[in-house]
């Protein structure tokens, strides 16, 4: 009996000693499960973890509500963004418009200096071309009444050497032709203006027309005059005719025609060709043209001078 409730003792205090070792492998087990999981987690991949519900509920975004305009915010905006173009309209062509006046103020002061310059030309071509005429009509004169053996020789070289005379006016019209050809004749507001640069242009159109036709005569006319004078007094002519003081100039012609110069030919058909030649010049219509030139010239200074207020001289 002893021996039994030895070996029960025995067996007693074995299964108590066990059962410490058994909890303590349970707890063993269930630490390392933890961290297995522990582990599992912290290795998710980031898009899974997003998508679990602790991280759904922790990163929930709410849209913000969008207010509600009303008619009168649309109108409002709407009349604002109507505004705003028509003002930057209005601006660009202020803008334009300034940048025009200023072309116009550029255009009228380049135009005004080239009329100044075409009148000086046109007052000398008027002055020649009279003196030309005059002396043809004088020529005509003496040999009409007169043989021409009896012409001083001094006179006949003096005023028949005028059948050649020969100056054209040119135009400074640079300006002019760039206005046209670019269309900038718009920014002269001035309708009056306009129309009178027309008609100037026309006119010296016209003009350097009549100087083209009256070239080829003026090459018949000196081939002609070469048969009767000798080119070595036209040449003295030339010089008198030059000077500037008209006393002095007076002075040298009056000497030159009572000198005896030698003509090449005394050939009274020759004589009357070469008039022919020289009057059909139309050296008279030439002033009359030219003196309107000049007129228009005058006018149109006098308009850009008022019209934009142009530097008097």
């Amino acid at each position: 009996m002893e021996n039994k409730k030895e070996n029960n003792s025995t067996g007693n205090n074995r299964r108590k000693e066990q059962k410490p070792k058994v909890a303590a492998s349970a707890d063993k087990v269930k630490a390392s499960a933890a961290n297995i999981i522990s582990k599992l987690k912290n290795d998710r991949p980031p898009d899974e973890a997003k998508t679990t519900p602790e991280s759904n509920d922790m990163e929930v975004h709410h849209h913000p509500e969008v207010e509600k305009k009303g008619l009168k915010e649309y109108l409002l905006e709407g009349l604002m963004i109507f505004l705003a173009v028509t003002m930057g309209f209005f601006a660009e062509s202020l803008r334009e418009h300034i940048a025009e006046k200023n072309r116009a103020n550029e255009f009228a002061s380049t135009l005004y200096s080239d009329l100044k310059a075409d009148t000086v030309d046109l007052k000398d071509y008027i002055d020649y071309t009279r003196k030309a005429t005059a002396n043809i009509d004088t020529l005509m004169q003496l040999l009409s009444v007169n043989d021409v053996t009896t012409v001083p020789a001094g006179k006949l070289y003096w005023f028949g050497l005028w059948g050649g005379a020969y100056r054209v006016f040119t135009p400074h019209d640079a300006t002019l032709l760039e206005m046209k050809s670019s269309g900038s004749l718009r920014y002269f507001a001035n309708p009056q203006i306009n129309r009178q640069l027309a008609q100037y242009d026309q006119l010296c159109q016209t003009a350097k027309t009549n100087q083209s036709l009256d070239q080829g005569i003026y090459t018949e006319v000196r081939k002609s005059r070469a048969q009767l004078f000798d080119f070595k007094y036209n040449e003295v002519c030339n010089k008198i005719s030059k000077f500037k003081s008209p006393e002095v100039q007076r002075a040298k012609i009056d000497s030159f025609i009572k000198t005896s110069p030698r003509l090449l030919n005394y050939d009274k058909v020759l004589f009357n060709e070469y008039v022919e030649m020289a009057r059909s010049r139309t050296f008279s219509r030439k002033v009359d043209a030219a003196e309107i030139l000049l007129t228009h010239a005058t006018a149109l200074i006098d308009a850009l001078k008022k019209e934009y207020k142009l530097d008097k001289e």
